[in-house]
């Protein structure tokens, strides 16, 4: 085939295939099974391979091309992305409505509406990525993210591997255009602007359900890690460096809205109201929600809002709300911006789903400090899609504020992937034969004494030898934040006990292939990895050793201050304690302080300094460390980690980051000699802000905060 002859069939392929990508992913009416596109589409890209010079970049071939890039450039967007304000009642509803009347006063009559109503576009709100779409001459030539509103990051390359995108929009015919109410002159402006001009359109980046769901099960299979949720996955393939990886997560994507020059209402576009937006949309090429509707009143949005509220089921993606829109463009100029977002939109959430169920019991569960948790044991009951049949009822306060007695209907509430709760009792609904809920006098695993400490909320068992809080205490030791020991579950955990093999956290370090073998779930293979992940993590960073001890009151943030002190890197100025990997050092250097001297250190007040006091004064606890050191167990002092080049800096962390997990990123900056805060202050040093900062990000700039990105986030760590 000559080249003349091999560009003509070059050009008819794209049609074709542009046509069918049409007809399946916008009218959902595929013309040609999969296996015949994907013929078409071979034969174009042998063509391509052929006469490399005729690839063009809006070629279907081109969805997935060039190499990894290095990092994402920023770009500014043309108008502001804005956000949306929130309504959760038809009462939240109808008082933005009566904000907008008083400022049209009255409201212009529209053509679908009632007179003098105002008449709204109800849109499904997608939980997904804000993406803008830059349309030249017709070709992609642009797709970025939402990053702050003002400026987003380049994502074109990955933006193209979405079937849903077009890479060259389509020329709607002049009978489609003029049956959705485009006059003669509107016409001939949108042909002008698709050859030679500019166009924008925006929308959501998502994962399907399906697709989040066929994911995690290949990935599971694979070992690798899962993803979170749908929108978390869509915003880390949009950002992943490398489109092959954003391909092979099957994004979608709807559009909700167009930009210059055809929405601009009475000021010089052709278009009159949001409801064309989309209908044009989807004539250009551009997938569109079906289930959209146009509402001639604010009642009709309302209805809207409910039914898909109670048919969140059979959404094919996640969507948290309503996004209800004042349909006429030539109001919106009027009605304008207020704060973050304008007036002429609200976003209608969803109420946190909720379910009635029945309490059939309560039971105690014990933690590794001892603390008695009453849990709920319900009929189980379907909430948020998960079936649910237990729920925390925190501690006897809890019980009390709700009034709940065994045999109780209550309502219990999910909100995604919230752990579930007790909101409400339903007095009305009891039969006379519910029972009071009593606090156990006695341990319900061990029997030992139950104690209620002065000032305390919580019930404690303070039997030091219960089953119970042995077991948590030891799962507590192996956990991932502690000391993150693979193969040491729960399960084996208890096995170990049961055997007597492990009586306290000094006992894993002598278990051996040979304890393991006879045991039911190990094999050689097994046994040998068990003992090997053991043997690997005999040095443990202070601030890890210090928080897998489960003193009561020391979480991650406390372990991980007091090894900072003992070390000398706190901004208190504590002198260095510990030269040595040795435990009796650590010992030696905690019992140096006094009661008085742990209440005086910055960020540790009396209770836990009493805490602490206690712990390191107890005859069994000072065992137990001497048991870890004779078996080979050592701690890491700051000083004998990474150089602390962070030491005394304050970092918060806004949005989601796509290389590291916010875990990973808290662990560098303390490994690094950092200290991570929860909110934004003048004392913080930097904030790190991911894809989709939130009200931190606000702040920071307002107090002055330097911001950095995860690029320079990641280099100031590495």
């Amino acid at each position: 085939m000559n080249k003349p002859t091999a560009k003509k069939r070059l050009d008819k392929l794209k049609q074709e295939i542009e046509k069918y990508r049409y007809a399946y992913h916008v009218l959902d009416k595929p013309l040609i099974s999969d296996a015949a596109l994907d013929s078409l589409k071979n034969e174009l890209e042998k063509l391509e391979r052929q006469f490399p010079d005729l690839v063009t970049p809006d070629s279907p071939t081109q969805r997935v091309a060039g190499a990894p890039l290095n990092k994402f450039k920023k770009v500014r967007h043309s108008a502001p992305m804005m956000s949306l304000y929130d309504a959760f009642s038809p009462d939240d509803m109808q008082d933005w409505e009566k904000r907008m009347e008083k400022i049209l006063n009255p409201p212009t009559p529209l053509s679908k509406g009632g007179e003098g109503e105002l008449n709204y576009y109800a849109e499904l709100k997608m939980d997904g990525l804000a993406v803008a779409l830059v349309y030249g001459n017709g070709k992609l030539v642009l797709g970025a993210t939402r990053g702050d509103g003002e400026a987003g990051e380049d994502v074109t390359q990955n933006l193209k591997t979405i079937e849903a995108i077009p890479l060259v929009l389509r020329r709607p015919a002049e009978a489609e255009l003029k049956k959705i109410g485009l006059t003669d002159e509107s016409v001939k402006k949108l042909y002008a602007a698709l050859a030679n001009g500019r166009l924008e359109a925006r929308g959501e980046a998502i994962m399907s359900n399906k697709v989040f769901k066929e994911l995690n099960d290949k990935y599971k299979k694979l070992g690798k890690p899962l993803l979170a949720n749908p929108r978390n996955a869509a915003a880390g393939s949009i950002r992943q460096l490398d489109s092959k990886l954003t391909a092979e997560r099957r994004l979608d994507c709807h559009i909700y809205s167009l930009l210059t020059p055809f929405n601009k209402g009475g000021q010089g576009g052709f278009l009159q109201t949001h409801e064309q937006e989309h209908e044009l949309a989807k004539l250009l090429g551009f997938k569109v929600l079906k289930q959209n509707k146009f509402c001639k009143n604010l009642d009709e949005a309302v209805r809207f809002h409910d039914y898909w509220e109670g048919h969140r089921a059979l959404m094919p993606f996640e969507c948290d709300g309503v996004v209800v829109v004042v349909n006429d463009l030539s109001l919106w100029t009027k009605l304008g911006v207020v704060g973050k977002g304008p007036r002429y939109m609200m976003a209608y959430k969803f109420a946190a789903e909720q379910a009635t169920t029945i309490v059939e019991n309560v039971i105690w569960q014990v933690g590794r400090t001892g603390v008695l948790t009453p849990i709920a044991k319900l009929t189980p009951v379907k909430v948020y899609g998960v079936t649910v049949s237990h729920a925390t009822l925190h501690n006897l306060d809890e019980i009390k504020r709700l009034g709940l007695k065994i045999g109780d209907t209550v309502i219990l509430e999910r909100a995604g992937d919230v752990i579930p709760k007790v909101v409400q009792v339903l007095p009305k609904l009891r039969t006379g034969a519910e029972t009071e809920i009593k606090a156990p006098k006695i341990c319900p695993r061990c029997g030992g004494a139950v104690e209620q400490a002065a000032g305390e909320v919580a019930l404690r068992c303070v039997n030091k030898n219960c089953y119970a809080i042995n077991l948590r205490r030891l799962g507590h030791w192996v956990s991932k934040s502690a000391l993150d020991i693979d193969g040491l579950g729960p399960k084996i955990i208890e096995q170990l006990m049961k055997e007597g093999l492990v009586r306290d956290i000094g006992d894993f370090y002598k278990l051996t292939v040979e304890n393991l073998l006879p045991l039911e779930r190990f094999a050689a293979k097994s046994a040998e990895n068990l003992v090997a992940a053991i043997s690997e993590k005999k040095e443990i960073e202070l601030g890890r050793f210090i928080y897998g001890l489960g003193i009561l009151h020391i979480g991650e943030e406390s372990a991980l201050l007091l090894s900072k002190k003992l070390s000398g890197f706190a901004r208190s100025g504590v002198a260095r304690e510990i030269r040595s990997k040795k435990i009796s050092d650590f010992i030696l250097a905690v019992n140096k302080w006094t009661l008085e001297d742990l209440e005086k250190l910055s960020d540790i007040g009396p209770i836990v300094a009493k805490s602490i006091y206690d712990w390191f004064h107890d005859q069994h606890n000072l065992a137990l460390l001497e048991k870890l050191e004779k078996n080979g167990v050592a701690v890491i002092p700051l000083a004998g980690q990474k150089e602390q080049t962070l030491a005394g800096k304050i970092f918060v962390l806004t949005g989601s980051l796509e290389q590291l997990t916010r875990d990973q990123a808290k662990a560098k900056i303390r490994e690094l000699g950092g200290d991570v805060s929860s909110s934004v202050s003048k004392n913080t040093d930097y904030l790190v802000a991911g894809v989709e900062p939130g009200s931190k990000l606000d702040k920071a700039k307002k107090l002055g905060v330097k911001v950095i990105d995860e690029e320079e986030f990641m280099k100031m760590t590495s």
